[in-house]
């Protein structure tokens, strides 16, 4: 389909790729769609169907929600989060680090969450529900607690069109029950870090969102996504990922940054808001 948004950002000196899936979320048109299938570093995004699967494991009663995980100081690991901050011994239920894993992006939350509900397990839903995604591991591991296939390089990658359907069903309730859709949809609505797909949303005149938006970004060196439901008008299933950009920096201010949500706004607005 069309290379809107790439022509534009080279056009712009983005020296990056991105890739684009815009969804109606209700209906599930395919809206805009730019190296839809193309493979990219998941990064936090990976985040989001860990998610799913959790509350899907307590739907069936093999989990529950309240059920309390300690912290033990070997699950401390760097990146995004509070808890390698704090002392081990806490306990957090599965819903408390279910939470911490989405709106601050912890991921010694997503470690604590990836062992009780099984990597091999995620593996395997991976596989029969996004089969072009992947979980390696867990994340943000010192190199002597790697696995092997992390040792040999690989990494969790993902694609725009898997996460953009994704969302899509979730929304739709054809992945979880009411009460366990309405759980992940509220947790995505509190995620914390909102740099490209709310960060030119209409606002008040307080500076609150009009519309909700509800999302999980990711970033990794010169790797900057978004993902999330834009409840505009017309509600919209939208993932951009990117990836090759210049800007190291982790940061609000990360000039890639900015300019992705700059190109990618038009779109959105058009697609949300247009007839």
């Amino acid at each position: 389909m069309t290379e809107e948004l790439n022509t534009q950002l080279r056009a712009r000196g983005y020296p990056g790729r991105a890739a684009l899936v815009i969804l109606d979320a209700r209906s599930g048109e395919l809206l805009h769609a730019e190296n839809a299938d193309e493979p990219m570093p998941a990064a936090s995004t990976i985040k989001v169907p860990i998610l799913v699967r959790a509350l899907e494991r307590c739907q069936h009663g093999e989990l529950h929600l309240g059920e309390r995980l300690t912290m033990r100081a070997e699950d401390r690991v760097t990146g995004a989060g509070v808890l390698q901050e704090l002392e081990p011994g806490l306990t957090p239920t599965l819903q408390d680090l279910l939470t911490l894993m989405i709106v601050v992006s912890d991921n010694t939350a997503t470690n604590m969450v990836i062992e009780h509900v099984g990597l091999s397990d995620l593996k395997h839903w991976l596989a029969a529900q996004m089969p072009s995604s992947r979980l390696v591991g867990k994340l943000q591991l010192p190199e002597h607690l790697r696995n092997a296939a992390q040792q040999r390089g690989e990494r969790n990658a993902t694609t725009a069109h898997e996460q953009a359907h994704l969302l899509a069903r979730l929304y739709r309730g054809e992945l979880l029950d009411a009460a366990h859709t309405q759980l992940a949809l509220s947790i995505l609505e509190r995620q914390q870090y909102r740099d490209i797909l709310a960060r030119h949303a209409p606002r008040g005149d307080s500076g609150e969102l009009l519309y909700p938006v509800l999302s999980k970004s990711g970033e990794l060196s010169g790797v900057h996504h978004d993902v999330g439901l834009l409840l505009f008008p017309r509600p919209l299933s939208v993932a951009l990922l990117s990836s090759g950009g210049s800007d190291p920096r982790e940061h609000p201010g990360n000039h890639d940054v900015q300019l992705l949500a700059e190109t990618l706004w038009p779109l959105l607005y058009r697609a949300g808001f247009g007839p």
